[in-house]
């Protein structure tokens, strides 16, 4: 069965209560489910996904930017990006579209399809971003952002706890264990101009310095010095 009678078997309502969202312009959708090897086998004037993957992608890396940017208000830009990067890399993309079952509403071309390409995880992770596309091109931000959201939120409670922890917190709560120890945030060295400031702070237990870290603001250096000082403790 070529992929060209495979739509009509798998409606896209289907997809749409699946993923909550009906399209107003469908034409968005069934690019985003479009795969390059069918339209290069059809050669009649079909668009494949990889225009709206490129949308996908930066809708994807703002959506998530601003999310982590205001519910990690203690991280510092390094911190941040990481956990970026481990929300939109293709490995985390291809398990967001198995979970929809996004493999199965994919338009293939004939070899594609003998070869598994429905669940391979390079074609579902850019399937996934070009249905983001197709969201925001569909709605706008917020409708690409509710969408979104749901997938990212769980990875981040679950998969997350070393990555996103407040090592200031974390580190208290230990030294706590012993009243009579005292931890303290010492500013030692402050370079750079107004614009691009950096700061150097050491964690000091008692009169002891457990740890030493540097970022662009004093907070984002705190938590740099807390998190040597929990790896030094082997927390």
């Amino acid at each position: 069965m070529s992929s060209q009678t495979r739509m009509p078997s798998v409606p896209v309502e289907e997809l749409e209560k699946r993923i909550g969202y009906t399209f107003r312009n469908k034409k968005y959708l069934t690019t985003a489910l479009t795969h390059s090897s069918y339209a290069n086998e059809v050669k009649k004037g079909i668009v494949c996904n990889e225009r709206q993957e490129f949308l996908g992608d930066a809708v994807l890396s703002i959506v998530v930017s601003d999310y982590i940017f205001r519910h990690y208000t203690h991280l510092p830009e390094g911190e941040l990006t990481k956990i970026r990067a481990s929300l939109v890399c293709e490995k985390s993309l291809a398990i967001f579209a198995r979970s929809i079952g996004l493999g199965e509403f994919l338009i293939l071309g004939r070899g594609e399809e003998m070869m598994g390409g429905r669940d391979r995880s390079s074609i579902l992770a850019d399937a996934f971003e070009s249905l983001i596309a197709a969201i925001y091109l569909d709605s706008g931000t917020q409708e690409a952002a509710n969408f979104v959201l749901p997938f990212v939120k769980p990875e981040l409670d679950n998969h997350g706890s070393k990555v996103y922890k407040d090592y200031k917190t974390t580190l208290q709560e230990i030294v706590q264990k012993n009243p009579e120890e005292q931890v303290s945030y010492v500013l030692v060295e402050e370079s750079g101009p107004d614009h691009d400031k950096r700061f150097k702070v050491e964690v000091h237990l008692n009169s002891n310095v457990i740890g030493t870290g540097e970022g662009r603001s004093k907070k984002a250096a705190e938590q740099m010095a807390a998190r040597e000082a929990l790896e030094l403790m082997g927390e």
